[in-house]
């Protein structure tokens, strides 16, 4: 294990109890951020959590606290490019990605460096982005997980105004011109009365506290390269044979009233995994954990179905 990586925190987001931060050396050595929280009371395996672009670990302390309460030790990091790990450009704010494989790699050595330290069975759950690479990484083959839940996965997004022919056109030609690294045009800074993220006032301002307190946590828009690798990821979910080899169970989520990502999109990669089972939660902006209680028990009524069925296979 790499050494000890820091946690972050406010008074409305301190750290989950037992939570050890460490940095663990991903693809081509970008140094990456995990945590491992330990499960309270009996153990009933693991939980791999994956955020969403953007979206560090410290967002995710509620969930956290959820998850270990129902007996599950966590597994969850930063990607490449946010939150604490390594960022890929001189200019940190930029979301930069450069196609998928660095970040499946990247997930391939965090499992590597704690399987040792988590209790099986293995439950992946990913938001947005984040359930966009768990999809892939069950689509490649990863076969250490019983079941997947995925909230609001980017499976496929909206670009307007740009038509999405003419957005990936310009991705894929300034990538090929190495200029994949510029930014995407950005919109005036968001408030709760304009956010398409979430209706919970107070779980807002909590993640808003979280990055003017630490503003290293802040990642603002994202790059054409990282479209490009957006685009390439929808094509191989939405054609790719590796999505319907995956055996396990995969619950996804999606929000009724999502601006950032196309529930037609999610609606039609869930349909392509075998044992693939779709809710849709009404009007429910994108970040559907991050939401009001009443759409997070959505969530929670649905993985708590998935971790009992888990737990009954391994039984029989």
């Amino acid at each position: 294990m790499g050494e000890a990586a820091p946690l972050l925190s406010t008074e409305a987001a301190p750290v989950p109890e037992g939570a050890v931060g460490a940095w663990v050396q991903g693809a081509g050595g970008v140094r990456l951020r995990a945590a491992l929280i330990p499960a309270r009371g009996a153990t009933r395996g693991s939980v791999v959590l994956s955020g969403g672009r953007t979206e560090p670990i410290e967002k995710y302390y509620e969930v956290i606290g959820e998850l270990t309460g129902r007996g599950f030790t966590v597994l969850a990091h930063d990607w490449r490019g946010q939150g604490l790990s390594q960022r890929l450009l001189p200019d940190r704010l930029r979301g930069h990605a450069d196609g998928a494989a660095d970040f499946l790699a990247d997930y391939q050595a965090l499992l590597a460096a704690y399987e040792a330290r988590l209790p099986k069975p293995w439950i992946a759950v990913g938001h947005s982005m984040g359930g966009c690479l768990t999809a892939l990484v069950l689509a490649a083959g990863e076969g250490r997980f019983t079941a997947a839940a995925l909230s609001a996965p980017m499976f496929r997004v909206f670009t307007k105004p740009t038509p999405p022919p003419v957005t990936r056109l310009i991705a894929y030609g300034l990538s090929a011109i190495g200029q994949g690294g510029v930014a995407t045009p950005s919109g005036p800074p968001a408030t709760f009365e304009t956010n398409v993220l979430t209706h919970d006032p107070a779980r807002y301002a909590r993640n808003a506290g979280l990055v003017e307190a630490h503003p290293d946590l802040a990642l603002g828009s994202p790059t054409w390269g990282w479209l490009k690798f957006a685009f390439e990821a929808f094509r191989e979910l939405e054609t790719g044979a590796g999505v319907t080899r995956v055996a396990i169970p995969v619950t996804v989520l999606g929000a009724g009233d999502d601006r950032i990502v196309d529930v037609a999109g999610v609606r039609q990669v869930t349909a392509r995994f075998p044992k693939g089972r779709y809710v849709e939660v009404p009007g429910a902006f994108h970040e559907i954990l991050q939401e009001t209680d009443d759409v997070r028990a959505v969530f929670w009524e649905e993985f708590d179905a998935l971790a009992a069925a888990v737990a009954q296979e391994a039984v029989g």
